[in-house]
């Protein structure tokens, strides 16, 4: 189960410490406006798909609450399809799609969890609620 802030189910983007600080920055900014997950992980974690108008508890690294997020957005996919517009979306600086993919299949491969073209997803994509 992922955890709750204030009756709201968490986002945490990437990994706890410099990645996360610095995706969080990029959600602060206005600039990442969207994520992506693997869709194994909801039943991992015992959780459903978000849902457009959902909000979410953006967490730092230390589990404190940085922002909320209302969710715009939920598209299941495969690794293969997601789209360029999505992946421009996430805000991180990428070139292209091929470059968007390189580095989110170097993320999941190096927390054990390597993806390919078929490996489902969800992406959400969220916009930064005011006045968090």
């Amino acid at each position: 189960m992922w955890p709750r802030v204030d009756g709201m189910r968490a986002l945490e983007l990437g990994s706890p410490g410099e990645m996360r600080g610095r995706l969080n920055a990029l959600v602060l900014s206005g600039r990442k406006r969207a994520t992506t997950g693997r869709l194994a992980e909801y039943a991992e974690e015992g959780e459903e798909l978000e849902h457009v108008g959902e909000r979410l508890a953006l967490l730092d690294t230390e589990g404190r609450s940085v922002a909320t997020v209302e969710i715009t957005g939920v598209e299941r996919t495969t690794f293969g399809e997601v789209t360029w517009e999505h992946a421009a979306a996430e805000g991180e600086g990428d070139a292209d799609l091929a470059e968007w993919r390189a580095g989110h299949s170097r993320f999941w491969a190096a927390a054990g969890t390597p993806v390919e073209d078929g490996t489902p997803l969800v992406c959400l994509t969220f916009r930064l609620v005011p006045g968090n």
